[in-house]
């Protein structure tokens, strides 16, 4: 037996050594890998690996156990082939991983930059790309692949509780400032995933509700910033949102995701669902959402039985799989990166500090309350928010950081003296309410939705007199938190009765002491401040600066910077001035559960539906060109210094238009400026366009006083087009049209006409409104 054992070992050698080998992804040609793949691994390929303890009924906050905790997803590997798990992790103001591992006594805590609204009001791609980096370095460091950000929805309204991760209600700054943001996290090596496309502009029901837009402001508004985005950057991927668009999912919308995104932008990278988006897994791979997140075992099902039965055609679940092979083949973990779980977090917690000082947007600044002098050393320092500063919105959004700056903690750190008894009672105050708004019952989602702010506490007028002889100014936090799941109320939108009060009798007491006051808004979203903007002396928009957002503040106030942020949207009067506040949602309530229950379905507006009645008319467009008085425009900032515009040029090159301008520093600070272009068309009253229009933009470099800069503008002539629904075509009007330089919409420095010529662009007619709904026209 033992002599015929040998020839049978070779045999079998023979025999498996002659056997074809397996192709492997990066070896092999991807058709081969693909060929290779059975129909049940490439229906696993184009979903994720799941969610325990989740049914997919209800929007969740991805989480994932699997190679880096508490990242938001993975995708399946395949191993034969040589189809590794890739890491996919949120985002946008910084890399979200728990902190703490099990079995493993070291800290991964990520640096918590500030708010997306904060960085789109800086106005200055290169640092918003710098910030990028910085991220996209942490991402990296710690073994994640793909980053899920930046979020790049329009500002619709301004309680949309998730603002806070958007940029603007103008699209050119949401696409410019989520290219710069992509092309920094991007130049890593891991990729991001723009979201959420599209229209996802309420939280409200955020998962069943159809939002019902036309064909015009689809592309005018609410796809352009996209369309930036993805022509400038090239992001990895793209993620589909919850909501309907005209009747159809999102995630199953062939219109938007292939003929749109693909065929007209030329989108090369893959498209994922929002985590549990979307309904029919077969009509969502037909539609080009090449995979599904973070995956069902019904999908799985759905997917295979659909090619069995000639639903879904193999050849499209092989065109989806190859997408994700692509992106697969471009990871840091396909490649083998040692990754060291160690990013230079010092280093970052310099660029958050930097960063937010420079879309900090000063409102108010009477009589050069701010920067403080070198006698102001006692600070009064009011609010509960000074005592307890709020980085950052919650949700998916959050960061789990090492520690957050408060104001408190930035000012003592920076040399000022606090007072110690108004800050015991503060202290004092803010325990016993987080102790009083302690939800009675706390389930899976409590630690991911925004807790209850105290009570404002109104010091005593004995107190308050007090604090006004024994300080030099007063310093006022207004707070507002932020989230995802829930839309802000009107009331949240409004001052409290209490905050005005401590506004009003600070003020009076201070001011009849001879004493400045300082407000400061520590907010993720715009509030209502025409009814006590009259009141202090100064007031610092400070928004939701990251971790080190004290520190920020102080650097703004005392004059180690000049602010130069502007808003980028408007602040309106109150709410109802808004052209969208009739139709947005304003109960703050959480409609993301059991939304697949077809019996839940009430035609309720708002709820299962949202006409967009303003049409175009969003922000801005809605105020200027209907005469709209305001509380702070769009565009609108301060600086500590002034600037002059001077020598305005304007030259035709080609198929574009080509404007400079000098910026001077006339003032006594360094600085630097924003520099806005609008255009105006001729036919903009006959024709029902906007009064003005954002077509460029561009920050200086920092100026000493004295010092000039030259500002170059760039239009092309094809980005002076409207739609035309009728035609479906990009058409741009002949005649005249004047080039608006100004530092904000309402303030226009100078303008230079251009004779245009009539241009057009003919694009598929996709994306219609089911029904007529009532548009509002100028």
């Amino acid at each position: 037996m033992k002599k015929q054992y040998l020839p049978v070992c070779l045999l079998s050698l023979m025999i498996v050594s002659c056997a074809p080998r397996e192709p492997k992804l990066g070896k092999s040609s991807l058709e081969d890998v693909i060929a290779a793949m059975t129909l049940e691994e490439k229906a696993h390929l184009v979903i994720g690996t799941g969610m325990a303890g989740f049914t997919g009924d209800s929007a969740v906050i991805g989480e994932t156990k699997a190679l880096v905790p508490g990242a938001a997803g993975t995708t399946y590997p395949i191993e034969r082939l040589g189809i590794p798990a890739v890491v996919l992790a949120d985002g946008p103001a910084g890399l979200r991983i728990n902190p703490k591992r099990e079995g493993d006594s070291a800290t991964y805590y990520c640096t918590h930059f500030p708010i997306g609204t904060l960085l789109a009001s800086t106005w200055n791609q290169e640092l918003v790309e710098s910030v990028g980096k910085a991220i996209g370095n942490e991402v990296l460091e710690y073994g994640a692949d793909v980053l899920l950000a930046p979020a790049l929805n329009t500002h619709r309204n301004p309680l949309c509780g998730r603002n806070f991760e958007y940029y603007s209600e103008d699209p050119v700054v949401s696409g410019k400032i989520a290219a710069a943001y992509v092309n920094g996290v991007q130049s890593n090596g891991v990729g991001t995933s723009i979201k959420h496309f599209a229209v996802n502009n309420q939280e409200t029901n955020r998962m069943a509700n159809d939002a019902r837009v036309s064909p015009r402001a689809l592309r005018e508004i609410y796809l352009k910033g996209f369309e930036i985005a993805v022509k400038e950057s090239q992001p990895w991927t793209v993620m589909s949102s919850y909501n309907y668009l005209n009747g159809t999912y999102t995630s199953e919308n062939k219109e938007l995701l292939s003929t749109l995104l693909r065929d007209e932008w030329g989108f090369k990278g893959m498209v994922m669902t929002d985590w549990f988006g979307g309904k029919d897994a077969v009509a969502q791979m037909i539609a080009g959402n090449d995979m599904l997140q973070p995956g069902q075992d019904k999908q799985y099902e759905a997917i295979v039985k659909g090619v069995k039965e000639g639903k879904l055609d193999e050849a499209v679940l092989n065109r989806n799989v190859k997408r994700i092979l692509e992106m697969i083949l471009r990871t840091p973990r396909f490649k083998g990166y040692e990754f060291s779980n160690k990013p230079d977090l010092k280093a970052h917690a310099a660029i958050t500090r930097q960063s937010a000082t420079e879309g900090m947007v000063l409102l108010k600044n009477e009589k050069e309350a701010l920067p403080f002098t070198s006698q102001v050393k006692n600070i009064a320092l009011f609010g509960c928010t000074s005592y307890d500063f709020i980085a950052g919105g919650t949700g998916s959004g959050n960061v789990n950081r090492a520690y957050t700056v408060s104001l408190l903690d930035g000012l003592t750190r920076a040399g000022y003296q606090v007072n110690e008894n108004l800050k015991s009672q503060y202290e004092q105050h803010i325990i016993s309410e987080n102790k009083r708004n302690e939800p009675k019952e706390k389930n899976q989602m409590s630690a991911f939705l925004p807790k209850p702010r105290p009570t404002e506490m109104v010091p005593s007028k004995a107190l308050l007199k007090e604090m006004a002889v024994g300080s030099d100014v007063a310093l006022i936090t207004i707070g507002r938190t932020s989230g995802e799941f829930l839309d802000r109320t009107v009331a949240d939108f409004n001052l409290t009765k209490e905050e005005f009060s401590l506004i009003q009798s600070i003020t009076n007491e201070f001011r009849s002491a001879g004493k400045k006051v300082v407000v400061v808004l520590n907010i993720g979203g715009v509030i209502e401040t025409s009814t006590w903007k009259n009141l202090p002396d100064a007031i610092l928009c400070a928004w939701q600066a990251g971790q080190e957002g004290g520190n920020s503040v102080v650097d703004v106030l005392s004059g180690k910077v000049s602010p130069s942020g502007k808003l980028t949207m408007t602040f309106p009067v109150k709410f109802e001035d808004a052209a969208s506040s009739k139709n947005f949602p304003t109960e703050g309530a959480m409609g993301d559960m059991d939304f697949m229950n077809p019996k839940k379905k009430t035609n309720k507006p708002l709820w299962d539906y949202t006409n967009y009645e303003e049409d175009i008319y969003v922000g801005y467009r809605y105020f200027d060109t209907f005469g709209k008085q305001v509380s702070y425009p769009f565009g609108y900032g301060l600086s500590y210094t002034s600037f002059s515009y001077e020598n305005p040029r304007i030259k035709e090159d080609k198929d574009k238009y080509v404007i400079t301008v000098t910026v001077k520093n006339t003032g006594k600070y360094s600085g630097k400026e924003v520099v806005q272009l609008y255009a105006s068309a001729p036919d903009r009253v006959n024709a029902n366009k906007p009064e003005k229009e954002l077509k460029a933009f561009m920050k200086t470099k920092n100026l000493r006083p004295g010092e000039s800069a030259t500002v170059v503008l760039t239009v092309g002539t094809s980005e002076l087009a409207s739609f035309d629904e009728q035609s479906s075509s990009w058409i741009v009007t002949p005649g005249v049209y004047q080039f608006q330089i100004a530092s904000s919409s309402r303030d226009i420095k100078m303008a230079l006409d251009a004779n245009v010529t009539s241009n057009s662009a003919k694009v598929t007619d996709i994306l219609k409104l089911k029904e007529p709904i009532d548009l509002l026209k100028r």
